[in-house]
């Protein structure tokens, strides 16, 4: 295949996987955004996790509340799992990898906040141990998976399911979702200031 074929092919995956991602999606999107903003206004916190990509974009999506989207705004509470790798390696060693969500859960979150477990697959075993935690202990759930949700699916209060089998469409599809929810976080506080100034 070409390369030209190749990218042609591509874009026209993603744009026909996109549309129908905003037909099946667009409801779950707002009520996350809007779950995100009544737990941020009551002082509580989101926190992300997944693997891979999917830590990647936890890291992206909690950096873009903590700073900023597109507004200037407050900062406002949110962390990504994946970003501690002296307390990722030590739960691995100690307690083994699935533990490394749930335990933070343990340690970092309180009923109030929200937790976004991110798995293209749905079947991630440390983060559905991390949902499912989570879940135990009143902790709001939102995983991101791909087409069929699987195991995180089954477990979360609010799932959004990419339909697509493809792992990249997926991806693509985590972060509009993800960016969407900041927008809608960064409209409901657009009227506050920080109080940091330019260095």
């Amino acid at each position: 295949m070409s390369h030209s074929k190749l990218i042609e092919e591509t874009i026209a995956d993603h744009t026909v996987t996109v549309a129908k991602f905003q037909e099946q999606c667009s409801g779950v999107i707002a009520s996350m955004g809007e779950a995100c903003v009544e737990a941020l206004q009551n002082g509580n916190k989101i926190c992300f996790f997944g693997n891979g990509g999917s830590a990647a974009d936890s890291q992206h999506l909690a950096t873009e509340i903590v700073v900023r989207f597109t507004r200037n705004r407050k900062g406002l509470p949110a962390l990504a799992f994946t970003v501690d790798t002296s307390t990722m390696t030590a739960c691995a060693n100690d307690f083994g990898y699935n533990a490394i969500f749930a335990r933070q859960v343990e340690a970092l979150c309180v009923p109030g906040d929200i937790v976004v477990g991110i798995s293209t697959s749905g079947t991630s075993g440390n983060v559905v141990a991390g949902l499912r935690f989570a879940k135990e202990y009143g902790i709001t759930t939102f995983a991101f998976t791909g087409e069929n949700g699987a195991d995180c699916g089954e477990i979360a209060d609010q799932l959004l399911a990419v339909p697509s089998p493809v792992t990249a469409r997926v991806q693509e599809c985590h972060l509009i979702a993800g960016h969407l929810i900041c927008d809608i976080i960064e409209i409901a506080f657009a009227d506050t200031k920080s109080t940091i100034s330019s260095c």
